[in-house]
């Protein structure tokens, strides 16, 4: 079916949002078309009327964060102004921090740098909106190793903020003291758990932490700590200003609101886009990526919210709503909303055998599960994608990957996994052929 007659009939059957208008978009620079610095962001409507949200309240923060239904954008989903609601009330003995997740180092994701290049004041803004709202004096970003310009472009940012008095002592003049820290990583993928990279920010060895304790009780220097991903504290100074009941409005039930999408590989021009949460996946790579190389009939799967989650074959992609309960329904997932597309040329294969060397290289190796089943999956699907594996090994392959996900201490586990689980459930006559020749 051609795009046009099939975005009509989606349409007229009510089954998706309509594409997202110019004056609901929250990012507004986030191709860099004008400066990032102050003055630009000023023009954009950043820094408009802070001082004011603040004065209505940390509840009132609170809640209106938890009516707009926003959802984490880090890749598990969860109700942020929940999140920020289970710090405790008062500042007793330890005090009280925000973490900011900018290690953003899933393959396929590059949203977050974006906002640090080019909307860092937006996402300043909403750190003194956030920190206030948790009683936290002071913010520490951790930004990927490999991020070395985008680090500068924020540390810019953050000396105008300063010098400006945005934040610093008596931050916007509302009486509330904020310092903002940035923090470079080396360039580890376990970094990106927020307990790993609490450890990392101590001097530690990046290594997840056992929960419970919860970083909200027990998290940066042992005090109460909040840890955030980059494009949810972004959104959080247009969620307040615009109200929740704008964001809300957005999107769908339980999903709603705006994200950033990564839409790479096959497909003609690869972006970065702000869409509703929601939208159609042909619609979102027919609109903004110019389709799939070869046409739609040319696509044999997307993995749809970067590499840690499982693959979906064509078939299920026709009217696939781009949302985390859709995709959980189909046992993928949003993640981070990187959308990697593979077309009929792709050696599926060697593909997810790749990805499998990746998770496994990127292990910290403190659970036996991890450090060993991870170097075992990847010899097997390396033998698989070569075609030096039996038949009977797919079954032993798929059992490892259950044995390896829920039995970790962090998701890396689940991550090497899930590609592996949705290669064989939906690619299996794929692998038997090329076993069997």
């Amino acid at each position: 079916m051609k795009f046009k007659k099939w975005l009509k009939t989606v349409k007229n059957l009510g089954l998706v949002p309509d594409m997202l208008k110019a004056q609901d978009k929250i990012f507004t620079n986030i191709y860099g078309n004008n400066s990032s610095n102050l003055k630009s962001s000023l023009n954009r409507g950043n820094w408009d009327s802070t001082k004011y949200l603040i004065d209505k309240g940390r509840d009132w923060i609170i809640d209106e964060m938890k009516s707009s239904g926003l959802r984490g954008r880090g890749g598990a989903g969860f109700p942020t102004g929940l999140k920020w609601s289970f710090m405790p009330k008062e500042v007793k003995e330890r005090p009280h921090y925000l973490v900011v997740n900018a290690d953003e180092s899933e393959p396929g994701t590059c949203k977050d740098r974006e906002i640090l290049r080019h909307e860092p004041h937006q996402f300043i803004e909403g750190c003194l909106l956030a920190s206030y709202a948790m009683s936290a004096n002071a913010c520490y970003v951790y930004v990927r190793g490999e991020y070395v310009n985008e680090r500068y472009a924020l540390q810019k940012a953050i000396n105008e903020a300063y010098d400006s008095g945005l934040i610093g002592k008596n931050a916007c003049k509302s009486g509330w003291d904020f310092d903002m820290y940035v923090h470079h990583g080396a360039g580890a993928y376990i970094c990106g758990e927020e307990t790993a990279l609490l450890e990392s920010l101590e001097g530690k060895k990046g290594m997840p932490r056992l929960k419970p304790p919860f970083p909200a009780n027990c998290g940066l220097y042992g005090c109460p700590t909040t840890v955030n991903n980059v494009e949810s504290i972004a959104v959080a100074p247009e969620i307040l200003r615009r109200g929740a009941s704008w964001f809300s409005s957005l999107g769908k039930p339980n999903n709603t609101g705006t994200k950033l999408f990564c839409i790479s590989g096959h497909v003609n021009t690869p972006c970065n886009v702000e869409e509703e949460m929601g939208i159609p996946l042909r619609e979102l790579l027919e609109k903004h990526a110019g389709g799939v190389k070869g046409g739609w009939d040319n696509l044999l799967a997307v993995i749809p919210g970067g590499s840690s989650v499982p693959c979906l074959p064509a078939e299920q992609c026709q009217n696939l709503s781009m949302d985390f309960d859709t995709l959980k329904e189909l046992k993928s997932g949003l993640g981070t909303a990187a959308v990697i597309v593979m077309d009929k040329s792709t050696d599926i294969v060697k593909a997810i055998a790749r990805l499998s060397y990746f998770y496994k290289h990127e292990s910290c190796g403190q659970c036996t599960p991890c450090r060993e089943g991870t170097g075992w999956m990847w010899r097997v699907m390396d033998r698989m994608a070569k075609g030096n594996a039996g038949v009977e090994e797919i079954d032993l392959l798929l059992e490892v990957t259950k044995q390896v996900e829920g039995h970790t201490i962090c998701a890396l586990g689940d991550a090497a996994a899930w590609p592996i689980q949705g290669l064989i459930r939906h690619f299996r006559p794929e692998i038997e052929n090329r076993l069997k020749k």
